[in-house]
């Protein structure tokens, strides 16, 4: 017998499935990995070292400012004054630039996502993340990881202003001029450097030739170097004579070649000045080497629609590597870093076009295993430079709770070997009477000493300073340091 329909029960709706959560993108997990990555391996065991102090007392209200030398610009200072106005725990200061540094790995490659597709920014960012000196300096107080951010969010701004419109390209060229800006504030010579291939772009692109793009990053670069130029008439009597102290304490620059001492020092140390150490762990600097010929390939094999995406990256990291492998007469491993940004973007892009057409287990197992290799050269550089800093860091803060022992306290006056790290962390100011720190003559020093508690610190070994010949010794074990208390100057 059937049922009339009307007779039916209407069947019930069957229940909605609940949402799935939103999965964290890709870049999203690199950036949270990085962040952990420097809250689990650097933050806990890092000082602050003697650049970081340099800068980190120019903002400090409660610590005299060290001697801010010709070369130097003051936009990581600005980045570290919020937590500075609270502490200066170095812990905390780490942190704080921490943190800062995950969002802004994720913000700058963020901005390529729709030009190369989340995948490719994802792997960009994380061979960026894996390079030693990313991990080691993303919480310190120090320029280069930022200059490296900034560069790469200004070239993906510029050349996503190429096809927008309305809103959205306005919005990109203040991107554009922002993010310039921010370079020229953290280091006036890089920020003019990166700004050379972005105004070269904005007249030689066709999408780009219109003066908003060219009005952007040079309207940018004249931001942030506002600051520069304007210390620079007040302290060194105008832009000429800072280039000329810069070249004098950089050990006059000019047209040499020092790819060498950068390759001598890929692994470290810190700072090669003299570079005449034997490279550490050569075997592990393959990667290094590799750069220049997988750069050159990539641009070469570079596809009609993406060549524009891979050459500016390319000539941005080709430009702000330009000074540290032609002019420098010394090197540092961060100093390339914003060349390892940039050079990530095309590299990353290049190695999944590689593998994308044989399936994708065969693509995830190539880019594991790139990662997986390319991690294995820089966990033991990690390692040894992180002990290194430690060990360093620790020692200025030992002598500095010797000098406070020792009745140095502020106000006071420390002078001598690494006297600005030692003077920040003793509450003291700090003042040399030679070198590229050089701001107390003679006089001043005897006068400041009979007025304030001075010490000066010395290696043992070398004995006193000559000021300090009649001064009391202080010898501070398991430092190979001496502290000389000027008369009178502590209890």
């Amino acid at each position: 017998m059937t049922v009339p329909a009307a007779l039916t029960p209407p069947a019930l709706p069957r229940p909605a499935a609940p949402p799935r959560p939103r999965a964290l993108p890709a870049l999203g997990l690199v950036a949270l990995a990085y962040g952990l990555a420097q809250l689990a391996g650097v933050v806990p065991w890092l000082g602050l070292g003697w650049d970081e102090t340099v800068y980190v007392s120019q903002v400090d209200p409660h610590r005299p400012a060290a001697y801010f030398s010709a070369p130097r610009s003051r936009g990581i200072s600005y980045l570290a004054a919020p937590v500075l106005w609270l502490t200066h725990w170095p812990p905390a200061v780490h942190l704080w630039l921490g943190l800062l540094a995950a969002a802004a790995l994720y913000g700058a490659f963020a901005v390529w996502r729709p030009l190369l597709g989340a995948g490719r920014c994802a792997l960009a960012a994380g061979l960026f993340a894996a390079v030693w000196s990313t991990l080691l300096y993303g919480p310190q107080a120090m320029p280069n990881l930022w200059v490296a951010l900034c560069a790469v969010a200004a070239s993906g701004c510029l050349l996503r202003a190429a096809a927008a419109t309305g809103p959205a390209r306005r919005a990109l060229l203040l991107g554009v001029a922002g993010t310039v800006t921010g370079a020229t504030l953290l280091r006036f010579p890089d920020g003019c450097w990166l700004a050379l291939p972005l105004l070269l772009a904005s007249v030689l692109h066709r999408p780009l030739r219109a003066p908003g793009p060219f009005a952007a990053v040079a309207g940018g670069l004249a931001a942030g170097a506002a600051p520069w130029v304007g210390e620079a008439y007040a302290r060194w009597g105008g832009i000429a004579g800072r280039l000329r102290v810069s070249s004098a304490v950089q050990g006059d620059m000019g047209l040499r070649w020092a790819g060498g001492d950068a390759w001598r020092s890929l692994n470290g140390p810190l700072l090669c000045r003299p570079c005449t150490v034997e490279p550490a762990q050569p075997w592990l600097t393959w990667w290094w080497l590799a750069l220049p010929p997988l750069a050159a390939a990539v641009c070469v094999r570079a596809r009609r629609g993406r060549r524009i995406t891979t050459w500016l990256p390319v000539g941005c990291a080709a430009a702000l590597s330009a000074p540290y492998l032609l002019a420098l007469g010394y090197s540092a491993p961060r100093f390339l870093l914003p060349a390892y940004a940039l050079l990530a973007l095309p590299l990353a892009a290049g190695l999944l076009d590689a593998v994308a057409g044989h399936g994708p287990r065969y693509a995830a197992g190539a880019v594991a295993a790139v990662l997986c290799l390319h991690l294995a050269t820089q966990a033991g550089p990690f390692r040894h430079n992180l002990h290194v800093a430690r060990e360093t860091t620790a020692r200025y803060a030992k002598v500095a709770a010797y000098l406070n022992a020792h009745g140095i306290r502020p106000p006071c006056l420390v002078t001598g070997a690494q006297a600005p790290p030692i003077g920040y962390s003793a509450g003291c100011a700090s003042g040399n009477l030679a070198g590229n720190n050089r701001n107390l003559t003679r006089a001043r020093l005897t006068a400041k000493a009979a007025r304030l508690p001075t010490a000066a610190v010395a290696a043992t070994r070398h004995g006193p300073p000559p000021y300090a010949r009649d001064w009391r010794p202080v010898r501070v074990p398991g430092t190979g340091l001496t502290v000389w208390v000027a008369p009178g100057g502590g209890g």
